[in-house]
C-alpha cells in the first residue's frame, strides 16, 4: 500500500533513522545498473563522537539513553522547612558515543577515485553541533578535490546546511524539501531543485565525469519503496506529524487524510 500523501510523507520524518538507511540502499541499487562499466556505487559511513548536549533536539539518535533512577533529596540538606514540598527530579544518564552517517559514493573501479557523493541529509547534519560541523567540513573537502555532490533534504526541521547558501535562494523557492547538486568539474555552479510538499518528488540528474551523460534518479519510487518495505502503512495518521504541519499545509493534510479514510 502507498502513502496517502502524493509526495514526501511528512510522517516518515519521525522514523528517519530507518527511512534514511533504506533510502541510501535503494539509491545505490537503483544507480548501479545505470552506471558505466568502470564506475560503481558504494555505501560508506562517516563516524564521529557526539553527546546529547551537542545534539539539542535530536530525535531517535541515542536509543540507549534512559532514566536510571529517581532521586529523593533530604529536605534538611537544602535548608527548606519540613513542611515544604520538594519536587522529585528524574536523573538521566547522557550518552557520549560514536554516531555514524551513511551516504553513497560513485567511484572509479580501477583507481577508486571518488567521482560523486550522494547525501540524504539527516537530523544529525541539520542540528547545530558536531554533526553539522563535520558535514560542512566534508562539503569543503569535496569541493577542494573536485568531487560532485548531491544533497537531498527531505526533512522540514533543522538548520539550512546545503552547499548553496540560503540567502541566495529566492523566497518562493525555499520549499520544505529540496535538492542541491554540484558537478565535480564546476563547483562554482550549483543546481537547486525545489520540492513542493503537495507534489510527487521529482527526478534529479546525478553528475558523473565531465562529458558523460548524467543519470536521472527518480526519487518518488524510492520513497514509495521505503514506505512499502518498512510497513509504514501502520502509521497512526490520527495524530499530528512530528514535527507538526502548520497553516495551510496542516489543513491540506487533514483534508487529504480524511478523504483517504485515515483520519
Amino acid at each position: 500500500m502507498k502513502s496517502p500523501f502524493p509526495g514526501m510523507d511528512p510522517y516518515l520524518e519521525s522514523h528517519w533513522r530507518d527511512v534514511h538507511g533504506s533510502l541510501i540502499t535503494y539509491i545505490r541499487d537503483t544507480l548501479q545498473p545505470m552506471l558505466p562499466n568502470d564506475l560503481v556505487a558504494r555505501t560508506e559511513e562517516r563516524l564521529y563522537v557526539g553527546s546529547e548536549a551537542d545534539a539539542r533536539g535530536y530525535r531517535e539518535i541515542y536509543p540507549d539513553v534512559r532514566v536510571i533512577e529517581t532521586e529523593q533529596l533530604p529536605v534538611r540538606q537544602l535548608g527548606f522547612a519540613s513542611s515544604t514540598a520538594l519536587a522529585e527530579p528524574l536523573v538521566f544518564e547522557l550518552a557520549a558515543e560514536p554516531m555514524t552517517e551513511t551516504f553513497v559514493q560513485i567511484l572509479e573501479v580501477q583507481t577508486e577515485r571518488v567521482v560523486t557523493v550522494i547525501e540524504v541529509l539527516s537530523t544529525t547534519n541539520k542540528t547545530p553541533g558536531e554533526g553539522a560541523r563535520a558535514y560542512k567540513q566534508k562539503q569543503l573537502e569535496l569541493e577542494q578535490n573536485g568531487v560532485g555532490l548531491v544533497e537531498i533534504d527531505l526533512l522540514r526541521e533543522g538548520q539550512w546546511v546545503l552547499r548553496l547558501p540560503r540567502g541566495r535562494v529566492p523566497l518562493e523557492w525555499r520549499t520544505p524539501y529540496r535538492v542541491c547538486v554540484s558537478r565535480g568539474w564546476e563547483m562554482n555552479r550549483v543546481r537547486y531543485y525545489r520540492i513542493l510538499p503537495r507534489s510527487p518528488l521529482p527526478a534529479i540528474l546525478i553528475p558523473l565525469r565531465k562529458d558523460e551523460t548524467e543519470i536521472a534518479l527518480e526519487l518518488q519510487p524510492l520513497i514509495d519503496q521505503v514506505y512499502r518495505n518498512g510497513r509504514y502503512v501502520s502509521i497512526n495518521y490520527r495524530k499530528d506529524a512530528d514535527p507538526p504541519l502548520i497553516g495551510d499545509d496542516a489543513k491540506w493534510a487533514d483534508e487529504l487524510l480524511r478523504a483517504a479514510g485515515r483520519r
